[in-house]
C-alpha cells in the first residue's frame, strides 16, 4: 500500500488492515470460507456447495486462501485430503458477521411480496453477499486511506485529503476515488468550502475497521469499540417509514431507511453458518447476477 500522511501508528494499522481486507475480497473467498465454518470437508463435499464454481475457479480460491493461512489441507492419503478453517480462519467468522449486519443494513434490498401477507417488504440476502458487497466499496484503491483520514480529521478539503491519504500522488489522482466514495454514498460534500465528510453510511463503518483492526493485529475483538480512529458509536440514523430503493444497486441505502449499526458485543459470534446465510434460498442453479462492470447489483 502507498504510504500516507497518517501518523505511523495509524499508518501500521491501517496497513494491516487493508492488506486483510484485500486478502478475502477475491470474488468467492467469503463463500468458501462460510461454508468451511462448521467442519473440514473434502473437495467432493465443498463442491456442492458451490455448484456454478468450476473445478478450474474452486481450486486456486482454495490454494489462495491456503496460502493466506485461513485454510489448512489435511492429506490423510493421496485420495482422502479435507479442507478445513485453521485457527486464524476461525477468528474472522465474527468479523465476517459484523461487516454482513453493516450490508443489511446500509445496503439497498429490492422489495418483493411477501407470500404470507401479500404486503411488499426487502428482499432477503444472504450474508454473504452482503459480505461481498460492502468489500466491494471498501477495498477499490486508496478508498479505506481517505475513508480513515477522514474518520480522524472531520471534513477535510481535496487538497488536504491528497496530502493525508495520497501523499505519493499528485492533487488530481484524489478526484476519481474521492469521486467514487460520494457516488457509493460513504463520503458527502460539507458546506460551501469544498470541503469533504464521512456520510451517515460511511460514520457506520466504525464496527467493521474496529474488528478488521483487532483481529489483524491478533486482538481481542472485543477492543473492536476502543480503536483510536473509529473507536465510538456511530450517529443514530434518522428515523421515518422511509422505502428501500427497489432498482438494483450495490450503492447505500437512503438514511431514512438505514438504522443505526448494531453496537459490538463482546460474546464471540456463532462459529457455523447455516445454508441459509450462504443463500437466500435453495442452492440456485447459477450465480446471483452481476453488472456488466463486473461488480455486483444491488
Amino acid at each position: 500500500m502507498a504510504t500516507t500522511g497518517l501518523p505511523r501508528t495509524t499508518l501500521t494499522d491501517l496497513s494491516r488492515v487493508t492488506e486483510s481486507l484485500e486478502m478475502i475480497t477475491p470474488r468467492w473467498s467469503v463463500w468458501v470460507l462460510m461454508t468451511l465454518s462448521a467442519k473440514p470437508l473434502r473437495y467432493a463435499e465443498i463442491k456442492p456447495k458451490l455448484p456454478w464454481l468450476a473445478d478450474g475457479q474452486l481450486h486456486p480460491r482454495l490454494r489462495k486462501l491456503t496460502d493466506a493461512g485461513l485454510v489448512e489441507r489435511t492429506e490423510y492419503a493421496p485420495r482422502h485430503v479435507t479442507y478445513g478453517l485453521t485457527a486464524r480462519g476461525a477468528d474472522l467468522m465474527p468479523v465476517l458477521t459484523v461487516i454482513a449486519a453493516w450490508g443489511n443494513t446500509h445496503l439497498e434490498k429490492d422489495l418483493v411480496v411477501d407470500k404470507t401477507t401479500g404486503k411488499e417488504k426487502p428482499e432477503r440476502i444472504p450474508p454473504a453477499q452482503n459480505i461481498e458487497d460492502t468489500l466491494t466499496l471498501l477495498t477499490p484503491r486508496h478508498a479505506t486511506p481517505i475513508l480513515w483520514a477522514l474518520q480522524a480529521r472531520g471534513a477535510t478539503s481535496a487538497k488536504s485529503l491528497a496530502a493525508v491519504a495520497m501523499p505519493d500522488s499528485g492533487l488530481s489522482a484524489v478526484y476519481p476515488p474521492l469521486r467514487q466514495l460520494v457516488d457509493d454514498g460513504l463520503v458527502e460534500a460539507a458546506g460551501e468550502e469544498a470541503t469533504f465528510q464521512l456520510s451517515e453510511h460511511g460514520r457506520a463503518l466504525a464496527p467493521i475497521y474496529g474488528t478488521v483492526s483487532a483481529w489483524a493485529a491478533g486482538r481481542p475483538l472485543a477492543e473492536a469499540a476502543a480503536h483510536p480512529v473509529w473507536g465510538h458509536t456511530p450517529a443514530p440514523s434518522q428515523t421515518g417509514p422511509g422505502t428501500w430503493i427497489t432498482n438494483q444497486s450495490r450503492l447505500p441505502a437512503p438514511p431514512a431507511t438505514a438504522p443505526a449499526a448494531p453496537a459490538l458485543s463482546a460474546q464471540p459470534a456463532p462459529a457455523t453458518w447455516q445454508t441459509g446465510d450462504l443463500f437466500s434460498h435453495q442452492i440456485p442453479a447459477r450465480p446471483i447476477a452481476i453488472s456488466p462492470a463486473g461488480g455486483h447489483r444491488r
